[in-house]
């Protein structure tokens, strides 16, 4: 006499497949790659160079990185949205440049200097947003443009205004000290120098991830960088958005552009040139994907981390300085590859 036994059925919502650990889920992070690398380097100079292991250097690491990562993390979700700025890093300065010649020319509050340079920022990322959605000329050629106008205006006009290129003092007009402790205030706690920009740059890296994870908008911006017309089709504002991604550049250009006002008193016309490429490395170091689509505002800021730590790690080691470009396109590469396994991982998931 045989028994037959049936099978049960499949609860609903029941998953056939085990699932996957935890380790697993979190390596196919955008950041993932980034994570790995940073703590690699810091392990790594950590055993080479003695300087690294204490508590004030690895204050002047985070603040490198703030720097810079600020910068990265708006360039990073330009990216995501599927483009690039090249005048990102002469941005900065015209920002800068801008609120110390608008105070010192016409005699005003250095409040109104440092928001009229904010509508300069906005408008210069208005601009190239609005060229690159109305002609479809691709974002590479149309920030090129803006880099080398923004460039020759930034010598121009301070030779014309000053005779020389570096802009006039600013720190004995009125609004100078409120404006200095918002932008460049810094505290000695234990003997270690903390500085407001750091704690701004994570306020930033939080703000952009809930934004990215938790709003409509992130939505919108993963959509149209990874199709701009299939997003159109289902009702994103593809425009808006690619516009508004160019003013959010703009507005850190002029945050770190006040920063540096504010800490250095004065402004050298021809900085910038070049930083552009440490943002766009710094986000593709963090994940972000050049075709678009991909990314995540952490590891932008982890990328600039890693800028941070091999930037100073150098110098804490003794070592020539003129490697550090060598060191840093090795990273680039490597950050590539990773990133490409780790973004195959997640679609086969």
């Amino acid at each position: 006499m045989s028994t037959t036994v049936k099978a049960e059925p499949a609860q609903p919502g029941q998953d056939d497949q085990p699932r996957r650990p935890v380790w697993r889920r979190l390596f196919i992070r955008p950041e993932a790659g980034s994570l790995v690398g940073a703590v690699a380097i810091f392990v790594f100079f950590f055993a080479t160079a003695a300087p690294f292991r204490q508590l004030d250097s690895f204050a002047t690491v985070l603040y490198t990185a703030a720097v810079l990562g600020i910068m990265a993390v708006a360039v990073g979700l330009l990216m995501i949205g599927g483009e690039f700025d090249l005048s990102a890093g002469v941005a900065v300065t015209t920002s800068a440049i801008a609120a110390a010649t608008i105070t010192y020319q016409f005699t005003l509050n250095v409040w109104v200097g440092v928001f009229a340079a904010l509508g300069v920022s906005l408008a210069i990322g208005f601009f190239n947003g609005y060229v690159v959605i109305k002609t479809g000329i691709p974002s590479f050629l149309v920030t090129l443009g803006m880099l080398l106008m923004l460039q020759g205006a930034n010598l121009a006009v301070t030779r014309l205004v000053t005779g020389t290129v570096s802009t006039q003092r600013i720190s004995d007009m009125d609004g100078y000290a409120a404006l200095e402790a918002i932008f460049a205030s810094e505290w000695t706690i234990g003997g270690v120098r903390i500085r407001v920009l750091v704690l701004w740059w994570l306020l930033f890296v939080a703000i952009a991830t809930w934004v990215l994870l938790r709003t409509r908008i992130g939505n919108w911006i993963f959509a149209v960088g990874g199709n701009k017309d299939s997003a159109r089709a289902v009702g994103v504002p593809v425009a808006r958005v690619k516009i508004g991604l160019y003013m959010t550049v703009g507005f850190a250009a002029w945050f770190v552009g006040m920063h540096l006002l504010f800490s250095l008193h004065t402004i050298q016309a021809g900085e910038g040139v070049g930083k552009e490429f440490e943002y766009i490395i710094a986000a593709v170091i963090g994940g972000c994907l050049l075709t678009g689509g991909y990314g995540s505002a952490v590891g932008a800021a982890m990328g600039a981390f890693i800028f941070g730590m091999t930037n100073q790690g150098i110098v804490y080691a003794g070592w020539n300085p003129d490697w550090y470009y060598t060191f840093l396109g090795a990273m680039l590469l490597l950050a590539t590859l990773l990133n490409m396994y780790v973004r195959r991982s997640a679609a086969k998931r």
